[in-house]
């Protein structure tokens, strides 16, 4: 083991957590997953699929899920760390040694696995499409605003066309399209102030 201090990106914590994670570790070693080092910390891959990564943080450390999302997470111990920014990430955070149950942990690494093996991954077009004639019909007047709006990512698309046709009536759906126009065409997503 060198000195890997320089190395240490967003696992500056971890050696305050050492002996934690190197529980964390010995539970990993029990899987099929192979170690691997990305972005200055371990993950644990299955063929070239990163599946759980561990880490120390500032106030806890944690395993992280990279498809998280497909847990069935019976015990509710995961966490999205980042809403809307990490769609399929999960993290299952711990401040103490007492609180890692191996037995917990491995069921959640297998059923992680299992996910892998089956390849389920995140498919955006899940959600309906959703068409708002009303805000067609302005983009054909505005070239502008549909050059805009076709800039956003397709989530960030979508929450406006769900803003303005979860209205019921048609006057609220041309008051929000009144409010979102502008947003649109500055870039501003509809959800970005709270991001």
């Amino acid at each position: 083991m060198g000195n890997q201090s320089e190395n240490k990106g967003i696992w500056k914590y971890s050696e305050k957590w050492e002996e934690e994670l190197l529980l964390l570790k010995a539970i990993l070693d029990k899987t099929e997953l192979t170690e691997t080092t990305k972005w200055g910390g371990p993950v644990y891959v299955y063929g070239k699929k990163n599946v759980v990564g561990i880490g120390g943080f500032k106030d806890y450390f944690t395993i992280w899920f990279f498809n998280g999302v497909f847990l069935k997470d019976p015990k509710k111990k995961l966490v999205n760390a980042q809403e809307d920014i990490t769609k399929s990430l999960r993290q299952w955070r711990f401040t103490s040694k007492e609180e890692v149950n191996e037995k917990e942990v491995l069921e959640y690494i297998y059923e992680a696995i299992e996910n892998e093996k089956q390849g389920k991954v995140i498919k955006p077009a899940k959600k309906e499409a959703i068409i708002s004639e009303l805000l067609n019909k302005e983009m054909e007047q505005n070239p502008a605003l549909k050059e805009a709006f076709e800039n956003f990512k397709p989530y960030k698309q979508y929450e406006f066309l769900e803003y303005i046709e979860s209205a019921k009536q048609e006057k609220t759906k041309l008051a929000r399209i009144e409010k979102v126009v502008p947003m649109i065409l500055q870039n501003i997503g509809l959800n970005d102030k709270y991001r």
